[in-house]
C-alpha cells in the first residue's frame, strides 16, 4: 500500500495520542522503520491528524480478530433468518472496534 501524505499526517497524529510505533506500522502495513521516518521529517513535513480524524487506538491484528468474530455472528444470524441479532451484532462489533484499548 503506497502512502500519501495525509496518513504521514495520520502517523504523526497517532504518535501523538502515546500510540506505540509497531501498533501505527501495523496498521499501515509498514515497518516501525517507516514510523521513525516519519517523525524524523524524512519523508517531509507534515502537521499531525486531528485527533477526532485518528483510527482507534491499540494493534489492528486484535481487533480484526474481534470484528471478525461479530461479522461470523451476524452471518449466522443471517443464515437464521434474524436480520434484527445480525444487525446487533454488527453495532457491538463497530462499538468494540471504536474503543480505544
Amino acid at each position: 500500500m503506497a502512502l500519501m501524505n495525509k496518513d504521514y499526517a495520520t502517523m504523526l497524529g497517532m504518535v501523538g495520542r502515546g500510540d506505540k510505533h509497531h501498533d501505527i506500522a501495523a496498521w499501515f502495513g509498514e515497518n516501525q522503520a517507516r514510523v521513525a521516518e516519519v517523525i524524523a521529517g524524512k519523508m517531509g513535513k507534515f502537521e499531525a491528524a486531528d485527533k477526532a480524524t485518528l483510527p482507534p487506538k491499540g494493534a489492528p491484528g486484535v481487533k480484526g480478530q474481534r470484528l471478525l468474530a461479530h461479522v461470523e455472528k451476524a452471518l449466522a444470524a443471517l443464515d437464521d433468518g434474524d436480520a434484527k441479532a445480525a444487525k446487533e451484532a454488527l453495532e457491538a462489533g463497530v462499538k468494540r472496534w471504536n474503543l480505544h484499548e
